[in-house]
C-alpha cells in the first residue's frame, strides 16, 4: 500500500496501558508509589493517555489511580470499567479525566461468558456510555474481543456507543489472532459508519501486535493502545517503543512521544516490574545497537548508516562495540580508543588474537577481559589507573539480623565510607558501594550474574555484572572468589573503574 494511500492523520496519539494490561502480565503487581512513578516517566515520554488501572481490582488498585490522578499530570488519566455502573462509580472516585469502558461483543463470549443476547449488550453498552459521559468525563468503548466479532454486529454495536455519547471508539485484538489485512478491513469497516476517533488494541500472541497496530493506522485508527517493553497478558501488547519509532522513521508520522527518553522508560518498567528484556529485542534490547561481527563493526565505525538504521541517540541508547571471536580489529581498536587506550598496529593484531582465542573456548570477553589483555600486551599498568580502591568491608547478617554492609573506598585519593541495608549480605553491600559511586555519574549496578567455577562447599564463585552510568556509558566486569560477598564487591569495583576509563577515554578525545 503506497504511503500517499493512507487514511490516517499524520499526528496518532498513544494511549499508554502499561499500568492496566501490562500489570496483568503473569507475576507482576505494583505498589501505588510504583505506580506513581511509572506515571511520572510516561508523562515525561509524551503520552497523550495513561490508563493507570482498573479500579475495580482492590483497594490498592484505587490507591494507585488516585495518586496518580492527583499528581498533575499533562497526560489523560484513564480508569477502565466494565459496562456496570459500579465499575464505572469507582473509576469516577478516582477522579480520572476519562472512563475507558467495554463489554465483549462476540459470539463466543456472548454465549459463554456473559449469557446474554447481541440485543442486550448493544443496550448495556449504551446505557454505560450515557451514564459515564453524564459526568462529565472523556469516554472511550471497547468492544472486546472485536476482531472475532460479526462485523455488521460490531458496527451496530459502535454506531450505537457513539450516538449515545462516546467520544472514542477501541477495537481490540483480544486475544491476538489478526493478520494485518484482516485488522485493516475491520477498521476499515467501521470507520464507514463512525465519525467518531477510532483506536486499535492489539495482542501479540502470533508476534503481530505491531503489525495489526500498523494496519490499523493505515486503515484510519487515529490512537494506538501500547505498553512499556510490550508488556501484558499472555504474549503482551503491542509495545510502545517498536510502534513509535516505526511510525516516526518508517512512516514519516508524528505522535507526541519524546524519543530520547524511551530507553529510560524502559529501563524504569522493567526494574519495578521485574520483567527482564529479551537481549534482542527491539529498539530497547541489550543487544539493539551492540555489534560484534568483524564486518560490522569495521562499517559502523566507518559510516553508522552502513549497519544502523536507528541513531542509538534517538531513543537514548549508546552503540556498543562487543569484543569476542567474531570480532575484527576495527571494533576492538575503536572500543578500546573509548576506554583511552591507543596500541600498535602489531599490539592491536595481538590483543585480538587473544580475544579470538577466548571466543573459541566459549568464554564471554567482557570489558575487564579486553582491558586487561590490552594493558598486559602494552605493558600499562592497571592499578595506576584504578580511581576506586576498596579498603575495607564488613557485613553483618543472620536470621534475625536486617543484612547490613560497611564499605570504606578511596575515590581518586579521598576515603569516604558508606553504610546501607539490603536484601542479603550481596544486596548491602552492592547498595553501599553505588551510595558513593553517586559522586561518580551515578554508576548503578545493570546486571548481576552468578556462576560457580568449582564443586563443593568451597566453590569458586565468579561473579559477572555490567554496569552504567547517568552518561549511557555501560561496561561489564567479573571477579572470581570463594567469598561470594567479595566477589562480587570486586567486581562492581572492577566496573566502576572501568567506567571511569571510559570517561576519562571520552574527555581525552
Amino acid at each position: 500500500m503506497e504511503a500517499q494511500k493512507l487514511r490516517n492523520p499524520n499526528v496518532v496519539r498513544i494511549f499508554d496501558t502499561t499500568l492496566r494490561d501490562g500489570e496483568q502480565t503473569p507475576g507482576v503487581s505494583l505498589l501505588p508509589e510504583e505506580k506513581l512513578a511509572v506515571a511520572r516517566q510516561l508523562d515525561e515520554l509524551g503520552v497523550d493517555t495513561i490508563e493507570a488501572g482498573f479500579p475495580i481490582t482492590s483497594p490498592g488498585e484505587q490507591a494507585g489511580i488516585k495518586l496518580i490522578a492527583k499528581e498533575g499530570l499533562r497526560a489523560e488519566i484513564c480508569g477502565l470499567a466494565r459496562a456496570v455502573k459500579g465499575d464505572i462509580d469507582l473509576a469516577l472516585d478516582c477522579d480520572v479525566r476519562c472512563v475507558h469502558t467495554f463489554i465483549a461483543t462476540s459470539d463466543i463470549h456472548l454465549k459463554y461468558k456473559l449469557k446474554m443476547t447481541r440485543e442486550q449488550v448493544i443496550q448495556r453498552a449504551v446505557e454505560s456510555v450515557e451514564y459515564a459521559k453524564s459526568h462529565g468525563v472523556v469516554v472511550e468503548f471497547s468492544a472486546e474481543d472485536a476482531t472475532r466479532t460479526d462485523v455488521e454486529y460490531l458496527k451496530q454495536v459502535f454506531k450505537a456507543t457513539v450516538d449515545a455519547g462516546a467520544d472514542r471508539i477501541n477495537i481490540p485484538d483480544t486475544v491476538g489472532a489478526m493478520i494485518p489485512q484482516q485488522m485493516y478491513k475491520i477498521v476499515n469497516e467501521v470507520s464507514k459508519v463512525i465519525s467518531k476517533p477510532i483506536s486499535v488494541h492489539c495482542h501479540n500472541d502470533f508476534g503481530l501486535a505491531v503489525a495489526n497496530s500498523l494496519a490499523g493506522i493505515e486503515a484510519g485508527a487515529s490512537q494506538a493502545h501500547v505498553t512499556i517493553n510490550g508488556l501484558g497478558e499472555r504474549a503482551g501488547n503491542a509495545s510502545l517503543e517498536e510502534l513509535v519509532t516505526i511510525l516516526h522513521l518508517l512512516y514519516g508520522k508524528k505522535t507526541n512521544i519524546a524519543p530520547k527518553f524511551i530507553y529510560e522508560t524502559s529501563q524504569l518498567v522493567s526494574r519495578l516490574t521485574g520483567v527482564m528484556i529479551q537481549p534482542n529485542k527491539a529498539i530497547v534490547g541489550e543487544n539493539a545497537f551492540a555489534h560484534e561481527s568483524g564486518i560490522h563493526t569495521h562499517g559502523v565505525v566507518a559510516k553508522p548508516l552502513t549497519y544502523e538504521v536507528i541513531k542509538p541517540e534517538y531513543v537514548g541508547r549508546r552503540r556498543k562495540l562487543v569484543a569476542g571471536k567474531h570480532a575484527g580489529a576495527h571494533g576492538i581498536k575503536a572500543e578500546l580508543e573509548d576506554m583511552g587506550i591507543h596500541l600498535t598496529e602489531e599490539q592491536l593484531r595481538e590483543v585480538v588474537n587473544r580475544v579470538k582465542e577466548l571466543g573459541d573456548k566459549g568464554k564471554m570477553v567482557t570489558d575487564a577481559d579486553l582491558i586487561g589483555i590490552a594493558e598486559a600486551i602494552s605493558g600499562e599498568v592497571t592499578k595506576a589507573k584504578r580511581a576506586v580502591e576498596l579498603h575495607d568491608l564488613a557485613v553483618v547478617t543472620g536470621i534475625k539480623v536486617i543484612p547490613t554492609a560497611s564499605v570504606k573506598l578511596t575515590i581518586n585519593g579521598v576515603e569516604y565510607i558508606a553504610a546501607e541495608t539490603g536484601v542479603g549480605p550481596v544486596d548491602a553491600a552492592i547498595k553501599a558501594i553505588q551510595k558513593l559511586s553517586d559522586k561518580l555519574n551515578n554508576v548503578r549496578l545493570r546486571e548481576y550474574r552468578l556462576e560457580a567455577l568449582t564443586g563443593g562447599s568451597d566453590a569458586m564463585a565468579e561473579v559477572l555484572i555490567k554496569v552504567e552510568d547517568n552518561l549511557g556509558n555501560v561496561v561489564s566486569a567479573r571477579a572470581a572468589r570463594e567469598d561470594i560477598v567479595m566477589a562480587s564487591v570486586e567486581a562492581m569495583i572492577n566496573g566502576i573503574n572501568k567506567i571511569l576509563l571510559k570517561q576519562r577515554g571520552a574527555s581525552e578525545k
